[in-house]
């Protein structure tokens, strides 16, 4: 059946199922939702049952949106809204766009312009036509968030275009008579970065993220000349994990060479994915390399990012349905749960995860409906590789911290401006707020006072603890005033100049560019002075070099090569990671409801992947294997 056709078939069953005097005037696929527009909106405002029972009994996700007749003059309808929504709500911004009927409502505290049960945003909808959208309005400004938000302002007619072919591509009519499931290995086996994973069926093909290795030139980018993934143009879909560059680094890449179609993510990954991805392009320009693709193919991801909460299942070819769970790893991190077929097979691809709560998130998610197959990470997959307590490693950072401004030194902690850095701030401030370490200023350089603002904007992805010491004490730590953005180079300078007991947290966290280069450069001569890594630091990086014990250390500058004398103390302190230790990968499948039948390794350095899938299949008695880059294996 061609897509109108089913799309007329939709409308008349749609019709059949509305109460009296309820019509639609249209239906029309946008990505995977099923939009209906309509002259009465205020009857489905009035009667949410509606939209719920259609979307059980088609089984796909409705949106209902206004047909523009109704719509009140955007002026009139802020008046409205004034009227309507408690005072205490302090909306920021409006933002109307008559091609979908909807308003975005940039609000402080969104959930009082919602209302209970959504009764206020009902009440608007009655009043002026159109679907209002509440938006949180950042605490902290983020360039980014304004950014990316203006921007899909701007482009929205182009962004309705594309989600329209989409929409018509997800909902085509399955035609293959054979049914099978191949996952195909494109880079991260037994090794850690450019995870790349093609999960394709006879109907489909998805790629599973599209990272990029920082740390080497030999291994650097998947491989993506291969059979199975070539032409881009055939791919339905890119999911991506999270925002880490070596999970979404070379995203962007695909989109200059041919591919048109939807990436997947929840909200914050789109936003951290695109600030590191600008800023990887900058870091290559600066060092003189050739960047691999330009801001313009960023923003080509920007439009065809189609954004999912957790828990929401959605439709992402014609026989895949996807899920996202919160994955514990950094902000919007999310573990897939891919449905394929009428209930033909499900694997789970948990991306970097942490099975621990922390300071910032909950704990993995590792119950589904149903699961066969699980594709997973290794890092610490090794058999001695385990952590010590979140409360220990605390412990550990506080008392390092305590001895080197004792002694008149400072503290320089290398972190991923993702992630990590958040984690430690809010250790930080809590000590500093408790009288544990003393109140000396907490510098934060490169993307990280960038990274934080968009933490910020999105509290709901953040833990229980933290969301409620956010939304119901309105105290917020990454708001404390120990935190200093360096924002410019002569800050910086007069930093290294003062030479002043601080801390300071700089990127790059393997510290293979970036300010924390000129930090160490300064302060690495000097005893007093202490190095602190709180994340992993892969093989080939100067991180891994000093965490050998060189004492020598050659640095590349504009003069040639320089040898810097390591003399400040180096501590590792493990249990910061945003990944699981050895006993919480264990615990994970062992806990995991249903059970698997099969787990595959990934993510992780030769030995962890084997170790671990060597460990999971004694303990378990189930099929495992440690995969290898460029093999597929057929699941179905």
């Amino acid at each position: 059946m061609a897509i109108d056709e089913v799309l007329a078939d939709l409308k008349q069953k749609i019709d059949e199922k509305l109460p009296k005097g309820t019509t639609i005037s249209s239906v029309e696929f946008e990505g995977p939702q099923l939009v209906m527009y309509t002259e009465n909106p205020w009857s489905f405002a009035d009667n949410g049952n509606i939209v719920r029972n259609l979307a059980k009994t088609l089984r796909t996700r409705i949106v209902v949106r206004p047909d523009p007749k109704v719509l009140v003059p955007p002026e009139e309808s802020v008046n409205k809204i004034v009227e309507t929504v408690p005072v205490d709500s302090a909306i920021a911004n409006y933002h109307f766009d008559p091609d979908v009927g909807e308003v975005i409502i940039e609000a402080e505290k969104p959930g009082l312009v919602i209302g209970k049960h959504g009764e206020t945003l009902r009440e608007i909808t009655k009043k002026i036509g159109w679907t209002p959208k509440v938006v949180r309005a950042p605490p902290i400004s983020s360039r980014t968030v304004k950014n990316i938000r203006e921007f899909m302002k701007t482009n929205h007619k182009e962004r309705k275009e594309i989600l329209k072919t989409v929409g018509r591509k997800i909902h085509r009519e399955c035609t293959s008579k054979d049914q099978w499931v191949r996952v195909t290995s494109l880079g991260g086996c037994k090794e850690v970065g450019r995870s790349c994973f093609l999960l394709s069926t006879p109907e489909s093909c998805v790629m599973i993220d599209c990272g990029v290795n920082v740390g080497s030139e030999e291994h650097m980018t998947p491989y993506l000349y291969v059979p199975e993934v070539s032409p881009f143009s055939k791919l339905d879909a890119v999911v991506i994990t999270h925002a880490h560059l070596d999970h979404q680094g070379l995203l962007p890449l695909l989109y200059r060479y041919g591919f048109e179609g939807p990436v997947y993510c929840t909200p914050p990954t789109r936003d951290l994915m695109a600030l590191l991805q600008l800023d990887y392009i900058d870091v290559a320009s600066k060092e003189g390399g050739r960047p691999p693709y330009s801001s313009a193919d960023v923003r080509e991801v920007l439009k065809h990012s189609i954004v999912l909460d957790y828990e929401e299942v959605t439709d992402i070819a014609p026989d895949i349905k996807l899920t996202f769970h919160n994955a514990g790893h950094i902000l919007g991190s999310a573990i897939s749960h891919f449905h394929i077929g009428d209930g033909l097979h499900n694997v789970v691809f948990t991306g970097d995860f942490k099975y621990e709560k922390t300071r910032l998130f909950d704990p993995a998610v590792n119950k589904f409906p149903r699961v066969e197959s699980v594709v997973m990470e290794s890092t610490y997959g090794g058999v001695n590789a385990l952590q010590p307590s979140l409360q220990d490693a605390e412990g550990h950072m506080q008392q390092v911290i305590k001895n080197t401004l004792q002694n008149k030194g400072i503290v320089l902690i290398p972190a991923f401006a993702v992630g990590r850095s958040q984690e430690v701030m809010i250790v930080l401030e809590d000590a500093i707020r408790k009288g544990l370490i003393d109140n000396v200023p907490v510098y934060l350089d490169g993307m990280i006072w960038e990274a934080t603002a968009i933490h910020a904007t999105y509290p709901e992805y953040l833990n229980n603890d933290l969301r409620k010491l956010i939304f119901q004490k309105g105290e917020n730590p990454f708001l404390s005033e120990c935190f200093r953005p360096v924002d410019s180079n002569e800050l910086r300078q007069e930093i290294i100049s003062k030479r002043e007991p601080c801390v300071i947290l700089a990127t790059s966290g393997m510290m293979n560019a970036g300010p924390v280069m000129e930090y160490f450069k300064a302060f690495a001569e000097d005893e007093r002075n202490t190095l602190v890594f709180v994340g992993y630091q892969a093989d080939g990086t100067l991180g891994r070099r000093i965490q050998k014990g060189w004492k020598e250390i050659p640095l590349k500058t504009g003069k040639g090569t320089e040898m810097i004398h390591m003399n400040m103390n180096v501590e590792i302190i493990d249990g910061f990671s945003g990944h699981s230790d050895r006993r919480q990968l264990m615990e994970y499948i062992r806990k995991m409801k249903p059970r698997p039948e099969r787990v595959f390794t990934e993510h992780g350095d030769e030995r962890s992947c084997i170790d671990l899938a060597t460990s999971i299949h004694k303990k378990n008695k189930m099929e495992t294997r440690a995969l290898t880059n460029l093999e597929t294996i057929r699941l179905v």
